[in-house]
């Protein structure tokens, strides 16, 4: 432009400015992209020091980070103890937890599922959510909700090196009528009302882990469990919302028989429940490719018998030497676990909430913090951050490109 004049010039400028071809006002931001999914975690709330805890399984009082840091290898390569890369924190501590809350959401996992427990007439590894979460200056980030993980424990399965080979059971998660009013009226009133509570149609998400100790807690009778699932509603509603929405947890998952089948599609609908979820994706293998492969088959299994929502689960690894000294590589997925491999399988639960756009798009994620299970998100020092990036590359920027 130098060896024009500035009439040229202005005579340029001003058709520019006619035409619309340039502008002398600031152009319009464009609009960040609406994350429509809801990316869960589960919190397995056991590193932090509780008082039933320190009596039956792990006394040093900080939780299960007791037999966490027992890990051993088991074969050459074998990634125990694990370690995490922020120290061995409390999952009950505010402070710690508002950390989690920056960098889950920072990443695009914006739920946190609490399992919770209910044994010997009292909750039970309640403090994680209680004091850690709900305490946390940020948690309004997030949305949570939970999960009654109504299983029996056993008890060496949660402390060997306490109990050995004793394999009586420890605690028995099934409750009468009187322990189930003081769960309902608890849900409601300490979690339910809550505004981060996770709700789909103002509905709070109930999730329950065992369908048959459920049951069993009501006699083994479909009606009369209907009935207990009825009366939590009832109390929901007069608890001033619309409804409840009842999540049946199928742990792992698996392919089923015929016979099994009818009964989990008969057991579903008879109890009423709005929605499937899966735990752990199910056909676990040594290889962490044959296990998301199978996964996929148990999933579009299930699928094709519901009429109520399925929601994917995409596990992280699985490695739970820590508890049991016998295990061996044979029951750790070591093959291709890797963040790249775990971000493939995520994407492939995307592609299946984006397939299903009649129910919320909402994926769980075994898990946040499962350490003694070889489950997590949280950084160690192995692979730092690595999970939480694979998680914030397919939910977010829509691929994964890390490497």
């Amino acid at each position: 432009m130098k060896k024009f004049g500035k009439k040229f010039k202005l005579a340029l400028l001003l058709v520019l400015l006619l035409t619309g071809s340039f502008s002398l006002q600031a152009q319009p931001k464009k609009k960040a992209a609406k994350n429509d999914y809801l990316v869960a975690a589960y919190i397995w709330p056991s590193c932090h020091d509780d008082s039933l805890a320190r009596k039956k399984l792990w006394s040093e009082g900080i939780g299960e980070w007791e037999v966490i840091k027992k890990g051993n290898p088991r074969y050459e390569g074998h990634y125990q103890p694990r370690q995490p890369l922020w120290g061995y924190e409390l999952d009950n501590d505010p402070k710690v937890v508002e950390k989690w809350i920056d960098v889950a959401t920072d990443h695009g996992v914006n739920v946190f599922v609490y399992d919770w427990y209910w044994y010997e007439e009292g909750p039970y590894l309640e403090s994680a959510l209680n004091d850690g979460f709900l305490k946390a200056k940020n948690n309004s980030k997030m949305n949570f909700y939970i999960m009654w993980a109504n299983h029996d424990v056993k008890r060496n399965y949660w402390n060997y090196h306490r109990y050995g080979d004793d394999t009586s059971i420890l605690w028995d998660a099934k409750v009468d009528w009187k322990n189930y009013k003081i769960i309902v009226d608890r849900v409601i009133n300490q979690y339910f009302k809550r505004p981060n509570y996770l709700k789909f149609n103002g509905e709070p998400v109930f999730s329950i882990y065992s369908i048959d100790k459920l049951l069993e807690s009501f006699g083994g009778s479909l009606e009369e469990t209907r009935k207990a699932l009825d009366y939590l509603r009832d109390e929901v509603k007069k608890a001033g919302f619309p409804g409840l929405h009842i999540q049946w947890n199928q742990g792992g998952g698996s392919m089923m028989s015929e016979a099994r089948a009818k009964q989990f599609q008969e057991r579903v609908k008879a109890l009423g429940f709005n929605s499937v979820a899966l735990y752990n994706m199910g056909g676990r293998s040594e290889d962490y490719l044959t296990y998301g492969t199978n996964s996929i088959k148990i999933r579009e299994h299930m699928d094709a018998l519901l009429e109520v929502p399925l929601f994917p689960c995409v596990s992280i690894g699985w490695d739970d030497t820590p508890r049991f000294p016998a295990k061996g590589i044979k029951d750790v997925v070591h093959f291709n676990n890797s963040p790249r491999s775990f971000a493939t399988l995520l994407s492939k639960a995307k592609k299946y909430a984006d397939s299903h756009p009649e129910q919320p798009k909402l994926i769980t994620i075994n898990a946040w913090n499962e350490w003694v299970e070889g489950s997590y998100l949280l950084p160690d020092m192995l692979n730092g951050f690595d999970y939480l990036e694979a998680v914030k590359s397919v939910m977010i920027s829509g691929h994964y490109n890390r490497y």
